[in-house]
This record gives structure tokens, C-alpha cells and sequence, in this order.
């Protein structure tokens, strides 16, 4: 579990293709000072296992899973990565839940100056992300944990506000119109949504107590 904090920008080093399997070498300092075989990294949002390391870096497996549903397979030597190491118990928790599982990739459709930030405009390229994407509810993009400020379901876009340090110390100084991100949606909702879908195609004698949206709404979640 992570917390959508970047805690430093690496460096793609090496990428050694097998089909849709790749093992990724990356250079890192800070993620590094207690790094252990089998710990997991976020790099731009998704989870991944240190296989190997030394003093100047790591390298993890991708699947094709991953392979498939990230940004990782268009990664070249020397792109900028951003990095966590997984949360620990009793530390201050400054972003939001995220767990590295992307649930989808998304393209920048527009980058706009506003005062001493920047809006990111974002077009998922599975419009169905977008139910799951809420006026600002959390959003995690290159595992940056973000504030949705609007969404706009008949254009498919939702946009971000970036301050000045987000985009200083993360990957998103780099991104522009036509680029790539991982997209993370909010785990709270994607539950709650599911349970809701999952309750309505049960047989009706199986419905009878449960999660309603009736339920939700009368204990204040909706």
C-alpha cells in the first residue's frame, strides 16, 4: 500500500524485453536505504518487486499483465520514474490509499497554466474509468496522489491541479499534451461500486439485506 507521495524521481537504467515480460533496471538513492529483496516500489504507479539491488539501484519483473495495462511497456533508458517505497504503520498519512494496481492508462489532452499552477487535463483511454472519477475525490496518476477539480463525462476528460513542488519533483514536469500516464481510481469508490453492481445481479433472496444504495445514503456515505 502506498500513500500517492512521490518520495524521489528516478531513472530508467536498462529494459530487457521478453515478449510481454521485462525486467527494468532502475537508478535510485532514497528509495534504496532500507530496500530489501521481495519489497515493493511504486514506480509511476505501479506496484512492483524488488528482484535484485545494489548501492545505485533495483530491478523488478513485469509481467504482461502489467505490461498490457501500463505505461511501462513504452519506458526507454533514461526516462524519469517516479518513486515510493510501500507505506509504514504509524507514519503521517498525507495522500490517499492507493495500491499500485492501475486500473487504466490515459492520454494528456491539455497542459494550462493558472496562476502558480498547472491544470493537467486527462482523457482515460477506457471512458468507463471515469465513473469512478470524482469532483475532488482522489485520483492517483504516475502514482501521484492528486485532487480531481472537474470532470467532464461527454468531453472524457477530467482534469488536476499540479502546485509548483508536485511539478518540480515528479515526472509530471516532463509530461505534455499526447503524453502517457497510469491512471489509479480511488479504491474507496471502486468497492463501493462494485458491491452495489455485485448485490444487483445476486438472485432476489439473496438481496434481501445487504448494501443498498438506500442504506449508504441513511448513514450519510451518500
Amino acid at each position: 500500500m502506498f500513500t500517492g507521495l512521490i518520495e524521489e524521481m528516478g531513472v530508467l537504467r536498462s529494459v530487457h524485453r521478453r515478449g510481454e515480460a521485462m525486467i527494468l533496471g532502475v537508478s535510485a538513492a532514497k528509495v534504496l536505504e532500507d530496500v530489501k529483496l521481495g519489497d515493493s516500489i511504486s514506480v509511476n504507479g505501479v506496484c512492483l518487486t524488488v528482484v535484485e539491488f545494489d548501492r545505485t539501484g533495483f530491478a523488478v519483473d513485469v509481467m504482461p499483465e502489467t505490461y498490457r495495462h501500463t505505461n511501462l511497456s513504452t519506458l526507454k533508458p533514461g526516462a524519469p520514474l517516479n518513486l515510493e517505497r510501500a507505506m509504514q504503520a504509524g507514519g503521517r498519512f498525507g495522500g490517499h490509499l492507493v495500491q499500485g494496481h492501475v486500473d487504466g492508462t490515459g492520454t494528456i489532452r491539455g497542459r494550462t497554466a493558472e496562476a502558480n499552477a498547472v491544470v493537467f487535463a486527462i482523457e482515460p483511454d477506457d471512458p468507463a474509468l471515469l465513473r469512478h472519477v470524482v469532483r475532488q475525490g482522489s485520483v492517483t496518476l504516475d502514482g501521484i496522489s492528486l485532487t480531481v477539480v472537474s470532470t467532464d463525462r461527454d468531453a472524457g476528460v477530467f482534469t488536476v491541479s499540479i502546485i509548483p513542488h508536485t511539478l518540480r519533483e515528479t515526472v509530471l514536469q516532463h509530461k505534455h499534451p499526447g503524453d502517457t500516464l497510469n491512471i489509479e481510481c480511488d479504491i474507496l469508490g471502486k468497492y463501493v461500486d462494485h458491491l452495489l453492481n455485485w448485490r444487483d445481479q445476486e438472485p432476489a433472496a439473496r438481496k434481501a439485506g445487504g448494501l443498498t444504495e438506500a442504506t449508504l445514503r441513511d448513514n450519510g456515505f451518500m
